[in-house]
């Protein structure tokens, strides 16, 4: 018997060879026009390496660790189109942090140019040294942004990690899942999308859907696999005649359709609150041309002509991306035009040289950098937005989460563009204001605005800018930055200037209040120590020094009251204070740790244990059993339950998983929650005797409230019930669905509820 287990274990660890091997090649394969003299055995050692290094390691799904290294390789080729160097450090990169080889071995082994790389991928994943106002994740994606400035390689690489992580998810534990999707979610596809790199934002998104909101996930990827047949025999009616006409015109191009991401369709669904079957764009057709440089605008300008000739165009929603590119690099046309049987078709047109910058972003755009064709203004924006984050990062008072906040709508806004009075053109998010765009010319520029001249006409500070804008700005050096200002500016360079100016001028006030405390302090023999410092702090409730030094000059705090302190040496004593002993369980941020449960534990909610735990259900979303949910421990408020769908859960993942807890709901009819549902229809009379009866007579029904709404023979109506579970709240969804009259129904989000 031991002889069969032992044969069966040496033919499993052979397979296991062949496949790692067989993935090795794949990589060598995938390089073979890059490599160079030299490199081949370079890319060997390195591999060598790893696969020493991890050879004892195993993956959760059980397979042998390297096939990581070497898949994230192979993205990082194959996907994001990068070279040698950047394999040998995705085959690196996870060797410092787990094993015993250290950055000296890298770079004795390879030299200076890949320990740096390597360096910069673990500092990612390894932080040390954090602020004790700041949370690891919130530390660790400054980091990332860091490594982004100095070498944006570092970035291309981890997020082809991420990308691999998160394609085998599926063997991690649920709360990994849902906290490494919501990492995801909130940072790394706004960064891949930002860094052009379209078609892995649309990966990871999809993926993360697909952990946080699986019936979500599945019911489109259904609804797509369902109208599959469709769709394709539609994009071949709608291509027959472009396709004959750009033959005739002699053209080199590819002519195909594609589906659209199953995030952005189910993003669609929400914002429009349509159903699957009423989006009309589930695909997009792309036509793209192999043109010379010289030729390739003039070209894409020719079929969009030639498109428009055979479908008629949508004006408004026309995108020249080709005249002007967006900050990152990509460039394209995009029109939607009425196609056959009256559906919305979106048309992309672009170059094969601008195909490879929207897949492979960041990468193609170094690549093309040097190349002909290309202008100053676009080569220059990538690298602008790559200097203008190491100016913001390089601030030493920036507040890391205050400043992930604002960088996240930086990444994912839509741009405008404004002029200088010369002419000059500069990218701003849309929403941006006239002192926002003061400070993107330059930092002393928006200190000292005061106001500015649009298209000649003077406006305020915070007069919002369209695209086409040309702005001249007004400043006077008797100007100074104030909190107020922090209301209308909207870009993360702007918030980061004038946190830093506000500070800077709190700090000169507050030496005022530091010499004040110092003299107070000699007078009672005490040190001006870090020890009396802290000790005064917790007595008048202050986060800083700074804080404590502000609130002395301003007067804030009376000194009088160190009368009370005593002095122990040179250290001073707080007075004993009267402890109030509170009935209600608080947890503090220390004892967050100590309330977690042991790994693995189920929480259970409205079970027999409900009585010991303090939890809340986060009004953010409004929680019923049969959600899908996870308990996060707050800082004042005990437990608080969310679902997983919230729509602050991504940040709340992202930020602080060490205090997400697993929950699940008891099965427990007793109680009620308060739910609401949507309903649109056509009125009618007697339509409200029809809801209420459904609501009261057929499902017997608590309702709290009904608020209908009408205009030109169609309602609008919310109404807030109280229901057991998820079921009942379904149940009543199709019920009312049912009726005569009614449209739609849905069930009503926490925030539109009121």
């Amino acid at each position: 018997m031991e002889t069969l287990i032992i044969e069966a274990y040496n033919k499993n660890e052979e397979e296991e060879k062949k496949l790692i091997l067989r993935e090795y090649r794949a990589l060598l394969r995938a390089l073979k026009q890059r490599i160079k003299k030299g490199d081949k055995r370079l890319l060997r050692r390195a591999f060598e390496i790893a696969a020493d290094a991890h050879k004892d390691m195993r993956r959760k799904s059980g397979e042998p660790y390297i096939l990581h290294p070497v898949a994230v390789a192979r993205i990082v080729v194959e996907e994001i189109g990068l070279g040698v160097t950047s394999a040998i450090c995705a085959l690196l990169h996870d060797v410092v942090e787990d094993t015993e080889i250290t950055l000296e071995d890298i770079e004795q082994e390879f030299g200076d140019k890949f320990a740096k790389i390597i360096d910069g991928l673990t500092k990612i994943s390894n932080v040390v040294d954090l602020k004790a106002d700041t949370t690891v994740q919130a530390e660790n994606f400054r980091k990332i942004l860091l490594t982004l400035a100095e070498d944006p390689r570092v970035i291309l690489i981890k997020l082809a990690d991420r990308l691999h992580n998160m394609r085998t998810l599926g063997s991690m534990s649920r709360e990994k899942q849902l906290k490494i999707s919501s990492e995801t979610t909130y940072i790394y596809a706004p960064l891949a999308h930002r860094l052009g790199l379209y078609e892995i934002k649309s990966e990871l998104e999809d993926l993360a859907l697909k952990y946080t909101q699986p019936e979500v996930y599945t019911e489109i990827a259904k609804g797509l696999k369902e109208t599959r047949r469709d769709r394709t025999r539609y994009i071949n009616e709608f291509i027959k005649p472009v396709k004959d006409e750009l033959q005739r015109g002699e053209f080199d191009f590819e002519i195909y359709g594609r589906p659209k991401a199953i995030h952005s369709i189910w993003n669609k669904m929400k914002t429009k609150h349509v159903s699957f079957e009423e989006v009309y764009d589930l695909f997009a057709i792309r036509i793209i041309l192999n043109s010379t440089a010289e030729r390739e605008k003039e070209d894409c300008w020719k079929v969009y002509s030639i498109v428009t000739n055979f479908y008629r165009p949508s004006p408004e929603r026309l995108r020249d991306w080709i005249s002007v590119p967006k900050g990152n690099g990509y460039e394209a046309l995009h029109t939607t035009v009425m196609g056959p049987g009256g559906r919305w078709v979106e048309v992309q047109i672009r170059s094969a040289r601008m195909n490879e910058i929207a897949e492979k972003g960041l990468a193609a755009h170094w690549k093309y950098k040097e190349g002909p064709g290309l202008g100053p203004q676009q080569e220059s924006k990538l690298d602008s937005w790559l200097h203008h984050l190491r100016d913001i990062l390089n601030n030493p008072d920036t507040d890391t989460l205050d400043f992930l906040q604002d960088f996240k709508l930086d990444l994912f806004t839509e741009e405008m563009y404004i002029y200088t009075p010369k002419g000059d053109m500069r990218v701003l998010p849309k929403g941006a204001t006239a002192l926002d765009f003061a400070f993107d010319i330059h930092s002393e520029l928006g200190a000292h605005c005061i106001g500015a001249k649009v298209n000649y006409r003077l406006v305020p500070l915070s007069h919002p800018l369209k695209s086409g804008d040309q702005v001249e700005v007004i400043s006077s050096s008797k100007q100074r930055p104030s909190e107020d200002w922090l209301a209308f500016v909207t870009t993360a360079k702007a918030k980061s200037r004038i946190k830093y100016y506000l500070k800077e001028e709190k700090r000169r006030i507050g030496d005022d209040g530091k010499g004040m405390l110092q003299r107070k302090l000699e007078h009672m023999k005490a040190a001006m120590s870090q020890h009396n410092i802290t000790e005064l702090c917790n007595f008048y409730k202050k986060q800083s020094p700074l804080d404590l030094y502000y609130a002395i000059a301003v007067g804030n705090i009376d000194l009088k009251e160190l009368k009370d302190f005593t002095v122990h040496g040179d250290k001073l004593q707080q007075p004993p204070r009267e402890v109030k002993i509170e009935t209600r369980h608080l947890i503090s941020d220390e004892e967050v740790q100590k309330q977690k449960p042991a790994k693995g534990a189920e929480l259970i909610i409205f079970g027999e244990s409900s009585d010991k735990i303090l939890y809340k259900l986060a009004q953010c979303c409004q929680p019923i059993p049969g959600d899908d949910v996870f308990g996060f421990i707050t800082s004042g408020e005990g437990l608080k339950i969310h679902r997983t769908d919230c729509p602050n859960a991504a940040q709340l993942l992202a930020h602080y998983g060490h205090r997400v807890v697993k929950t699940k709901w008891a099965k427990n009819k007793e109680i009620s929650f308060l739910s609401g549902v949507r309903i649109i229809g056509l009125d009618d009379v007697g339509i409200i005797q029809k809801i209420t009866n459904v609501i009261s007579g057929e499902l017997k029904m608590n309702m709290r409230s009904l608020s209908i709404d009408s205009k030109d023979g169609i309602f609008e109506g919310n109404i807030m019930v109280y229901v057991h579970d998820r079921e009942e709240l379904d149940d009543l969804c199709q019920q009312l669905a049912e009726l005569d009259g009614i449209t739609k129904v849905e069930r009503l989000e926490a925030t539109e509820a009121g």
